[in-house]
């Protein structure tokens, strides 16, 4: 079922004289919803078990009441979600949906609160003045043992005199080999701090709408990511994402990749927190 203008290629004869109705006499979006539903033949809470949205959001919706949904980004999943399982066009949904509540706004970027593949180890210098002191005290202690252990022997005098001069504090240290420096990680998940949560997202298969939020209900991100593109979000306590296509998206939890979290159109809600990403 969709809504379309009269005689558009795949409307149902009762859709065309929906369509024909003059504007006022229309019906709203949650009552074409409603029907669509009766028309199906299931119930709301056979809708509610196959699109996972709850009961009484559904109701709302029906109602065109779609402050329960959260925002304009749930409003619109939700609306593609039901229209799909009554078998309806999801598409001119939105569409209108868009028309009546000041239309899609623009995608913005996300904060750049956590890039881990710019993470690189500092590099490691070699320590002369450890090396400087380690050289004192050995000449030191060499001297001591031959002023109060050495004898009388005149020999061992002037061959003591010529070590002290060679290993004196002036003449410079021998050169220590800089130990090797560790490899650089290229992976941003082997980077994540143990003492947050990190969370990257990677569309994988479509496109999907997501949105993040911290653990203050802070906007981390709201827009579309598009296939083949990733975000990567990071806070100190949790995340909470929602997940327009959630069949299209892969994560990965504090260094871990995690299973899908439901299928492709879905709307999935989930939140992650420090540690295992079971225990999120």
């Amino acid at each position: 079922m969709s809504i379309g203008t009269p005689g558009s290629p795949g409307n149902s004869p009762e859709e065309d004289r929906t369509s024909a109705l003059p504007e006022e006499e229309r019906p709203t979006l949650g009552r074409f919803l409603s029907q669509a539903r009766v028309d199906a033949g299931l119930t709301v809470e056979q809708v509610s078990s196959a699109t996972r949205v709850r009961v009484p959001i559904v109701h709302a919706i029906e109602q065109d009441d779609f402050s329960r949904c959260g925002g304009d980004v749930y409003a619109r999943g939700h609306i593609r979600s039901l229209a799909k399982a009554v078998g309806a066009d999801p598409d001119p949904l939105v569409a209108r949906y868009d028309a009546e509540h000041g239309g899609r706004p623009q995608p913005t970027e996300a904060a750049p609160l956590f890039e881990a593949e710019r993470l690189k180890p500092e590099r490691r210098r070699p320590n002369w003045t450890a090396a400087m002191v380690a050289a004192i005290v050995v000449v030191v202690g060499f001297v001591g043992f031959t002023f109060f252990g050495g004898g009388d022997n005149g020999g061992d005098t002037v061959a003591t005199d010529q070590q002290t001069a060679s290993a004196s504090p002036s003449a410079p240290a021998e050169e220590k080999e800089p130990e090797p420096e560790p490899e650089p990680t290229q992976s941003p998940i082997a980077a994540a701090p143990a003492d947050k949560v990190t969370v990257k997202l990677v569309a994988d298969g479509g496109n999907s709408w997501i949105s993040a939020k911290d653990h203050t209900g802070r906007y981390l991100h709201e827009g579309v990511l598009k296939d083949g593109e990733s975000e990567t979000f990071t806070d100190d306590e949790k995340i909470d994402l929602v997940l327009g296509n959630a069949g299209a998206v892969q994560i990965f939890v504090n260094g871990k990749q995690v299973e899908p979290v439901g299928e492709v159109g879905q709307v999935q809600r989930v939140s992650y927190t420090k540690g295992d990403p079971a225990q999120g």
